[in-house]
């Protein structure tokens, strides 16, 4: 028998490993493991923080009251004009799952970058930003009827009035003659009377507000055959300084429109997007 064996089965041979040495391994690595994971969450935490300070890119500075303008959707390309909206989107809709969420956000590839026009975005210079956005603006074919090539979405029916009068007026300046311009919005005008005259007619442009433009689409009598551009009057601000991105009576229609079916299957692709935010 061992004297191992005699003092209580005390081992001969010491073990292999040192406990302590181990104990200290694995700390070290369980700390790299947290400091690994600490970096993934500060690396998160700032794309998130920039990505809010991106969408947020509006200060008092860029409401011009005397223009009525928000300049600062001027130096906005698509992608930071996809990440404002979507921003707002999430604001207004805490009631909503985040799979309802994301079926409201937009696609900066739905967006046309409008950033190199310099130009303040007044309705003085409307005509001529979509004259800059293709420079031919040609006729639409007689058939089908109701049809227009380009629709100009504002934020109420006193807007659309403003809105269809400049373009009346300074279309022609830039070479477009006789251009067939629709009034799409509720003021003054029945939905019965606004569908019997798309029925009807060959239209170049239309001028309307979110929930008109909705009616109408639901209606089958505005038809999206050749339309190539929604221009959505977004720098456009009140007196209060807001505009249709602002207010959530606003926001919301103006958004539940643009992820319609019916825009969404709109192919645009050669001209960069459907959507024009002015």
């Amino acid at each position: 028998m061992s004297d191992s064996d005699e003092d209580g089965g005390i081992p001969l041979i010491e073990p292999m490993f040192d406990s302590d040495v181990d104990s200290k391994k694995r700390k070290r690595g369980g700390e790299a493991d947290a400091t690994s994971e600490s970096k993934k969450a500060r690396k998160k935490a700032r794309r998130k923080e920039n990505k809010k300070q991106k969408a947020k890119a509006i200060n008092n500075d860029d409401l011009d009251q005397e223009l009525g303008v928000n300049h600062a959707f001027e130096r906005m390309d698509s992608q930071l004009l996809a990440d404002y909206i979507n921003s707002r989107t999430r604001l207004y809709g805490t009631d909503l799952s985040s799979v309802e969420l994301e079926d409201r956000f937009i696609p900066s590839r739905s967006i046309q970058d409008a950033s190199a026009w310099d130009k303040p975005r007044t309705l003085n210079n409307l005509a001529a930003f979509l004259k800059s956005r293709d420079p031919e603006l040609k006729p639409t074919p007689s058939k089908p009827c109701g049809a227009p090539h380009t629709l100009v979405i504002t934020a109420s029916g006193i807007r659309a009035a403003d809105v269809f009068r400049s373009l009346r007026s300074g279309l022609p300046t830039q070479g477009v003659k006789n251009p067939s311009v629709a009034k799409l919005f509720a003021k003054h005008m029945k939905l019965a009377e606004q569908v019997g005259h798309l029925n009807k007619s060959k239209i170049d442009f239309g001028v309307g507000t979110p929930e008109r433009l909705s009616a109408l689409l639901e209606q089958k009598a505005l038809s999206t055959a050749n339309l190539k551009r929604i221009v959505v009057d977004v720098s456009y601000i009140d007196q209060k300084k807001r505009g249709i991105l602002d207010m959530k009576e606003l926001q919301e229609p103006l958004i539940q429109l643009l992820v319609r079916q019916e825009l969404r299957s709109v192919d645009n692709v050669d001209e960069g997007g459907l959507l024009v935010f002015y």
